[in-house]
């Protein structure tokens, strides 16, 4: 797939996703970034990572972005289209330079690891109303968005206001908060992501971010701060997530229902991606209309595929024919059918799960591990 201009009637998709992704460097042995002497190259970015792992399990995406016209660009949209992603909408920036970032591996006791951006001043920074393609953006059964967007220039603040503001025909919004300190140019962005979550239909939150940045503590204090979601997920790392569901009236207070799932044991390789993994995971359980139980379940899932490998993304690409029309889901893989085995056992047989690398099954010669001792 290409990127060359805008989507002339597209199709709709199950899922569309808006933001900016970067070529990542990971480096090819322990150490620091002054040390390290070579790197191999891959891609990351929150949205992207959603639309690719979405793909990769048979649905269909498609992600908006600006890229560079430039290598850095090409592989952006050759390697996120590869994975069965519509790049179709993608613009183009002649001036404007693909962003990058270098990464180091991660402690897997402590994730202590060092980033070094090059983003600012990027193509997909200048987005903006008006010169990203709204008919592709609308064209969807849900779109995901992320906090991080909102925090790369006032344009894409703008952007963010307006497919979030609510109006007849919007699409469902997914928002991932995505709380990330250092992109901010100012005090404003825990008020700028509270108004941006109170608009959407479904919230994924870190319960850390929300102490970080709202003073929140616990899932309840972070469901009466945003009255306006269908769905609130907070997430609470390797102990699991809770999803808040306002479509029933169960609770005490009758905002809906609480369902609590615990994550598996996961054999760590690397702890990025795992949060896009999640909503992916989430998203996919949801519109296949899975049980809340389920969902949450699939989300935990997704994560565990994205933590047992180096970088962002764990499936590999599904294959297309070749005569696929845009935006057509991808086959679906047999791992997708593993892992609804996995979200369907009893609670006992949930809670001894242990996932190690290559538990998918996608990585050519590796071995399912996957041990319920």
């Amino acid at each position: 797939m290409t990127a060359t201009g805008p989507c002339n009637s597209p199709d709709v998709v199950d899922v569309v996703a808006l933001g900016e992704s970067m070529v990542t460097f990971l480096p090819t042995r322990p150490g620091r970034l002054a040390d390290v002497p070579s790197f191999e190259r891959a891609i990351g970015g929150a949205e992207s990572n959603v639309a690719c792992t979405l793909a990769a399990a048979g649905h269909s995406a498609r992600w908006v972005s600006r890229v560079g016209a430039d290598g850095f660009g090409d592989h952006l949209v050759e390697t996120i289209g590869a994975y069965g992603v519509d790049v179709s909408a993608v613009r183009r920036d002649a001036v404007r330079p693909t962003g990058i970032y270098f990464r180091t591996a991660g402690d897997r006791a402590t994730d202590a690891h060092e980033v070094a951006y090059y983003r600012a001043g990027s193509a997909a920074s200048a987005m903006a109303v008006g010169n990203v393609d709204e008919a592709a953006l609308r064209a969807c059964r849900v779109l995901h968005l992320s906090g991080i967007t909102a925090a790369l220039s006032d344009d894409c603040l703008a952007l963010m206001h307006a497919l979030t503001e609510p109006h007849p025909g919007r699409p469902p919004v997914s928002f991932d908060v995505n709380f990330r300190p250092a992109l901010w140019r100012d005090t404003d962005g825990p008020r700028v992501l509270m108004e941006l979550a109170r608009r959407a239909d479904i919230v994924f939150v870190g319960d850390d971010e929300a102490r970080e940045a709202w003073g929140l503590h616990g899932g309840r204090a972070i469901l009466q701060a945003l009255p306006g979601p269908r769905t609130v997920v907070v997430k609470q790392g390797a102990g699991g997530a809770t999803v808040f569901d306002r479509s029933t009236g169960d609770l005490e207070d009758g905002d809906g229902t609480a369902t609590f799932v615990p994550a598996p044991e996961v054999d760590v390789v690397a702890h990025v991606g795992a949060g896009d993994a999640f909503a992916a995971g989430f998203l996919s359980a949801t519109l296949r209309g899975l049980p809340v139980r389920d969902r949450l379940r699939h989300g935990h899932l997704m994560a565990a595929a994205a933590l047992t490998v180096p970088g962002d993304l764990a499936a590999r690409p599904a294959r297309r024919p070749a005569t696929a029309p845009r935006g057509a889901a991808s086959p679906r893989p047999s791992w997708i059918d593993h892992a609804d085995r996995l979200a369907a056992l009893d609670e006992e047989s949930w809670g001894r799960l242990r996932l190690g690398p290559g538990w998918t099954g996608t990585d050519q010669g590796a071995e399912e591990e996957v041990r319920t001792p």
